[in-house]
């Protein structure tokens, strides 16, 4: 599952990448705004854009591409994941520090549990 998540995350930052360049390359629509005051024609400036070109098309795939990496990471983000023992978890159980490996034939003693005072509220902390 990590290595999945890894996945959408290197697509969600290729297509996020790709939006920016195709938007940066892009001939704005205020390009024109010089056409109004006398120069060329100026009905481009308010009037329809016309069909989309290759460069248009391929930001509104690169965007669908992003939103559908960006949902997967939500929903993948959602489910609760098992906690793990981390690096310990692969060492065998005489490896583990504090560990011991019980006896064969020994029955198990119940661990004695230390006698605190009442009255110290402290007793937990290291003396001075």
């Amino acid at each position: 599952m990590n290595s999945f998540h890894t996945i959408i995350v290197v697509v969600q930052v290729l297509s996020a990448l790709t939006i920016i360049g195709l938007v940066l390359l892009q001939h704005g629509k205020g390009a024109d705004m010089g056409a109004s005051f006398g120069s060329g024609a100026s009905g481009s400036l308010f009037g329809a854009t016309g069909s989309s070109n290759f460069l248009s098309k391929f930001t509104g795939v690169a965007a669908v591409i992003f939103f559908s990496a960006t949902l997967g990471l939500a929903f993948i983000g959602n489910k609760p994941s098992t906690p793990s023992a981390g690096v310990m978890e692969n060492l065998p159980a005489s490896a583990v520090p504090g560990a011991a490996a019980p006896a064969q034939n020994a029955p198990a003693a119940a661990p004695e549990t230390p006698v605190v005072p009442s009255g110290t509220g402290q007793s937990n902390q290291i003396p001075k």
